[in-house]
């Protein structure tokens, strides 16, 4: 964009300028960080007066001060203009997602080349004055014209999509989980928080001694928590599953034991949790700038998945993502290239999954692939490659080729885009809730919500469906048997 100021010999008393801003949540994050007054009261996420609602956080006055000087710097009088004073009183108070109109007019021009501008910002709607002030600046002298700088952006690193997760949970009853080998103050914590938040009611399963030791070092009570005392991690997983077939627990938390203790248990045969599909991980990512959850499968379980495992890979993401609010998730199955090659099996299999969708055989979701990362996810790169789809550029889920492939992407995006990732597995007859040892607490807390988010819809459809069969006549009584044959 081309802007020109305006020079001191240009201004004439009476003329105005005026910027239209809207006031967001990460303006007040940006705000703290670069001021360094971290008052609660401006910023979200905190409830002052413990009313259950965050409407009391307000914008930073002198953040809406500070506006004034976009429209000195920028248009009126623009560029080489000097500051010299400036009056501010506050009348209101700004909050994010207001509408913003900041107002300069030139009230008088001195001889010494500084000019005087009454200064005011308004809300819009409704409108309300905030502030009112008097400005004082040096107005350049000399013409400049030139093309508006692209600064660097801002990344405000905040996990806006897992806040909107957890506000969803903790409206639904709290979900019973199985809690293996909560036995070190990571897993124990996880799990703590998700039932102080109210998404799940834990039973802790494992050697009682070492979870109470994991309690006191995280200064967690135990208070209330039914614990089940089993020594051995196998057994601990096995006494789990026993839980699930007794209707006792609805999900399964893994705590400090490997996955495949766990994921041992899950899979035997007699009262297992078995459904008819495969056990398949999926990664929920906040990726922060991303305007949708981004969900990352399989990087956790299947290490050279088939076709056949894939479809079942690719069916639980859709079924995992539409519960989280998805309507018609748009499903990126990634290669290498975004053409057919015969030599690189993924994007053959990407290419079947793709027509498998088209046919009904995969339901629920929009799937294309082959698909590279690129143009999976950027909507430019998916137009320079010439791709025309309403998946490329736009893939809310990431189907990778392998387990390496997977946790590669998974581990990018934490610790290169600062995301965070919660884990789950699905296929089984309840959520599996999967958890790192170098998760944060906001991960595990992420995770206990989706799982509970995912059983609520399960269970709703469930109960719908049986409200929906036909009621069954009573059976007719039966005849007397007329001999013991």
């Amino acid at each position: 964009m081309k802007r020109e100021n305006r020079t001191f010999d240009e201004l004439q008393v009476g003329d105005g300028a005026e910027l239209r801003r809207v006031c967001t949540a990460d303006d007040l994050f940006v705000f703290a960080t670069a001021s360094g007054n971290h008052n609660p009261l401006h910023l979200p996420g905190y409830d002052l007066n413990r009313d259950g609602k965050h409407d009391e956080v307000t914008a930073p006055a002198m953040w809406v001060g500070s506006l004034i000087s976009a429209v000195l710097g920028n248009i009126l009088p623009g560029a080489g203009t000097r500051y010299r004073a400036q009056t501010l009183e506050f009348l209101g108070q700004a909050k994010a997602g207001d509408d913003l109109v900041v107002r300069v007019r030139i009230t008088e021009k001195r001889g010494d080349g500084d000019v005087v501008l009454a200064t005011t910002v308004y809300r819009e709607a409704p409108e309300e004055l905030l502030l009112r002030g008097e400005a004082v600046v040096t107005a350049p002298r000399a013409k400049i014209e030139y093309e508006e700088q692209d600064i660097p952006g801002l990344l405000v690193q905040r996990h806006r999509h897992f806040d909107a997760l957890v506000a969803r949970a903790e409206a639904l009853p709290p979900l019973t989980v199985a809690v293996v080998a909560p036995e070190e103050p990571n897993s124990l914590g996880g799990a703590l928080l998700a039932a102080r938040h109210g998404l799940i009611t834990p039973i802790l399963i494992g050697a009682r001694d070492k979870i109470a030791a994991a309690a006191k070092e995280c200064e967690e009570s135990l208070e209330g928590i039914e614990i089940i005392d089993v020594g051995d991690h196998a057994a601990a997983a096995n006494t789990a599953v026993d839980l699930v077939a007794q209707h006792r627990a609805s999900a399964v938390m893994k705590g400090h034991l490997h996955t495949d203790e766990l994921l041992h248990a899950a899979l035997r045969k007699e009262n297992g949790l078995r459904s008819g599909r495969r056990f398949t991980h999926i990664f929920v990512m906040d990726v922060p700038g991303l305007p949708h959850p981004l969900l990352v499968t399989d990087a956790a379980i299947n290490i050279q998945p088939d076709l056949s495992t894939k479809i079942d890979i690719v069916q639980n993401a859709i079924d995992l993502a539409i519960s989280l609010g998805i309507a018609q998730p748009k499903v990126g199955v990634l290669s290498a290239v975004e053409t057919v090659n015969p030599q690189i099996a993924s994007s053959v299999d990407a290419a079947l999954l793709s027509k498998m969708a088209e046919r009904g055989q995969i339901t629920g979701g929009l799937v294309d692939g082959p698909l590279a990362m690129d143009n999976a996810i950027d909507v430019a790169a998916a137009r320079t490659k010439g791709i025309t789809s309403p998946v490329a550029g736009h893939a809310q889920v990431l189907v990778v080729p392998n387990l390496d492939a997977g946790n590669m992407v998974a581990k990018q995006l934490t610790y290169v885009s600062h995301a965070e990732g919660a884990g789950l597995v699905m296929g089984a007859k309840v959520p599996i809730i999967l958890t790192s040892r170098a998760d944060s607490a906001k991960a595990r807390l992420a995770s206990c919500a989706v799982a509970a988010i995912h059983h609520a819809r399960m269970a709703a459809e469930k109960a719908g469906s049986r409200d929906a069969a036909p009621k069954q006549a009573a059976p007719k009584e039966a005849a007397p048997k007329e001999a013991a044959q």
